[in-house]
């Protein structure tokens, strides 16, 4: 399947009408937004999903946030995913088909198809640990090359993420993605505390101590599991700054995260 960009420079994520899991009809196709590095030789990419609440998708958490990485030498990557009223799994089969669909292009796009990993902001973030704990090594007997591909990402990046739909979760996330009347056990396996294992991918995770929208214990938590599991993270918990900062300019401390997130993810060879 070659690459085919629409006319404002997205990808759609399926060459037709997204599949319908949750029987809502997709007026919005799902998208990807490549913002490639420089340079000829293969590196690897971040796949960026911006948050709001599973409702809508905040601008400025979704191509700031990639061209910060495509800056660095790492291939940047927007991923626009369905939100409400779609539920779960739209949203993480998007996510799913998105690194599946970066791996498929891997040689096309110059990227590494054994470093690609996913980013996301507050709900976004949750779709990102969802991928992070939910994953595939593709199908070979698909008739669509790209589903051959495996969906596990190598590594993900959780920015206030919400992580927990139990005593410190987002009531609004979890009724957008699940509904209000959600199955218990639908809720826990969507807990992605509780969905970490050993082969759960490296995690880089940062947070705010005093976020009033999604408590700092959704970081802790998750960190906590990936050293249950001897999983490699790191993990930054910065003084001060309100939910949903993005690149956090505007704070001294919160700042410094992509410099971070950027070494990181160069020293396992993005």
């Amino acid at each position: 399947m070659p690459i085919t960009l629409n006319d404002d420079g997205t990808m759609n994520l399926w060459p037709g009408r997204a599949p319908e899991p949750d029987g809502v009809r997709a007026e919005i196709q799902p998208v990807l937004i490549p913002r490639p590095a420089a340079g000829r030789e293969p590196r690897g990419a971040v796949i960026v999903c911006p948050g709001g609440g599973y409702a809508r998708l905040a601008d400025h958490e979704g191509i700031p946030v990639a061209d910060r990485f495509t800056a660095a030498g790492i291939h940047g990557f927007v991923l626009k995913y369905r939100v409400a009223p779609h539920r779960h799994p739209a949203p993480l089969m998007d996510a799913q088909r998105a690194i599946r669909l970066v791996r498929h292009h891997a040689a096309e796009w110059r990227v590494r198809p054994d470093r690609v990993a996913i980013l996301g902001f507050s709900a976004g973030g949750h779709l990102t640990a969802t991928a992070m704990t939910h994953f595939d090594a593709g199908r070979p007997e698909s008739p669509d090359p790209v589903e051959r591909q495996g969906c596990r990402p190598d590594a993900g990046i959780l920015c206030y993420a919400v992580i927990s739909f139990g005593a410190f979760g987002h009531k609004g996330s979890a009724n957008n993605l699940l509904g209000p009347d959600a199955p218990e056990a639908l809720r826990q396996s969507l807990s992605n505390e509780l969905s970490v294992t050993p082969q759960t991918p490296p995690a880089f995770l940062w947070h705010t101590a005093d976020d009033g929208g999604v408590p700092v214990e959704n970081a802790l938590l998750f960190a906590q599991a990936m050293s249950r599991c001897k999983r490699p993270f790191a993990l930054h918990v910065f003084p001060k700054g309100r939910h949903g900062v993005g690149l956090a300019g505007e704070l001294p401390d919160a700042a410094v995260w992509p410099e971070l997130c950027i070494t990181w993810l160069q020293q396992m060879g993005f």
